[in-house]
């Protein structure tokens, strides 16, 4: 039998489950928890602790769940920074600059890629991160989309099919051939490595009936929805989402009242992806409207070498109490139990008996730090599963 773990004198602990604790978060002061198996056996005060094998001391340290990141495009190569200086210069952000990471991508090795990914990765883990989600999408081809998916799931369970980024170069004069492409012999070879798929519903990309008939044939073959929607421009695919239920529909920053009653009565997530708007200068999403209105919120970093070149969970968080209306709590509460709901997983994303013992340790006294100390490194140890990873 493994070894029982107590954690104990932790300044603040954030279980995400109110009948532990206070609040919505769940908040118990000098707390403890027992981790048995890889899981949470145990959370309460450190002075109700029971007896375990081994004892870990927090030293009033601040212990949150695992973040949550459920969107990001991770398997890429090349750099956008010429495209980043220009915006900040004054250009403003087009779609069209994948085509740059496509070829770059095409060009590199397996090797490579895999390289790519592990460095962000890790990267990732020491901010706190503890489950990921990330995408094809910039390949294009059936091969190329394949070893990206290929190479993603080898490192984690949230892999995306998105061959529906934009339309391949190669088809752009013939959009419908690549659609055609996208939900036939592409989904095909991608479909085995995937658990989602996923589209660019916006202008300059997929319109409604091209993200309808894409997810319609990912879920055909298995696949979960999800999808890219609303970031640019008001559009469809807030309420595609939610007609298909899709597990989340991601970026919403424009959005009409039926779009956010559409999301508040509905299962499908909308996740918030504030570097996106930080990095391109664009209008941020409103996440008090969509609180105040019941919707479920979650958080991510949207990591990708265009749009969002950030790992950082806890600088999104910060951007969303700043600049998108969103509590110190509710900012926590939306990058990890917020998504954990847009990855439609219930082991993770709190810290009750029974959860994954994902946690992070903060050198602080409490989760506010995080939106309180913008840009200082304060995860100091990362657990993943039980065990210290950082």
């Amino acid at each position: 039998m493994k070894p029982t773990t107590a954690i104990t004198h932790i300044a603040t602990l954030v279980t995400n489950n109110p009948d532990l604790g206070d609040g919505p978060l769940g908040l118990i002061k000098d707390a403890a928890l027992v981790i048995e198996d890889g899981r949470i056996a145990w959370a309460g005060p450190t002075s109700k602790a029971p007896a375990t094998d081994e004892a870990h001391d927090a030293q009033g340290r601040a212990v949150v769940p695992g973040f949550v990141d459920s969107h990001s495009h991770l398997v890429f190569a090349g750099d956008r920074t010429a495209e980043f200086n220009a915006r900040m210069s004054g250009q403003s952000y087009q779609a069209g600059g994948i085509r740059t990471t496509v070829a770059a991508t095409r060009a590199a090795t397996d090797a490579e890629l895999q390289a790519n990914l592990t460095h962000y990765l890790a990267e990732a883990l020491r901010q706190g991160t503890t489950t990921f989600e990330t995408k094809s999408g910039y390949g294009l081809t059936t091969q190329d989309e394949e070893r990206a998916l290929r190479i993603a799931s080898a490192h984690t369970d949230e892999v995306t099919y998105l061959g529906a980024h934009i339309v391949s170069p190669d088809y752009a004069d013939d959009p419908s051939a690549y659609v055609d492409l996208v939900t036939g012999e592409m989904l095909d070879a991608c479909a085995p490595h995937a658990r989602w798929i996923d589209v660019f519903c916006e202008k300059g990309a997929f319109d409604g009936d091209q993200a309808r008939a894409i997810l319609t044939a990912g879920k055909a073959k298995g696949l979960l929805p999800r999808i890219h929607a609303n970031q640019l421009s008001h559009g469809p695919g807030v309420q595609l989402a939610v007609e298909l239920d899709a597990a989340s529909a991601d970026h919403c920053t424009h959005l009409t009242d039926a779009d956010v009653d559409a999301l508040a009565q509905g299962d499908t997530v909308a996740t918030l992806l504030p570097g996106a708007e930080f990095s391109t200068r664009a209008e941020w999403p409103n996440a008090r409207r969509l609180l105040d209105a019941g919707a479920t919120v979650a958080l991510s970093t949207d990591c990708n070498p265009g749009s969002s070149f950030t790992s950082s969970v806890p600088f999104c968080i910060a951007l969303a109490v700043r600049d998108m209306g969103m509590t110190p709590d509710e900012a926590l509460w939306s990058a990890t139990a917020g998504g954990a709901r847009a990855l439609r997983r219930t082991d993770i994303g709190h810290l009750a008996p029974g959860a994954r013992a994902d946690l992070a340790f903060l050198d602080a006294p409490s989760h506010v730090h995080l939106a309180y100390r913008p840009g200082v490194p304060l995860v100091s140890q990362v657990w993943r599963a039980g065990v210290q990873v950082v």
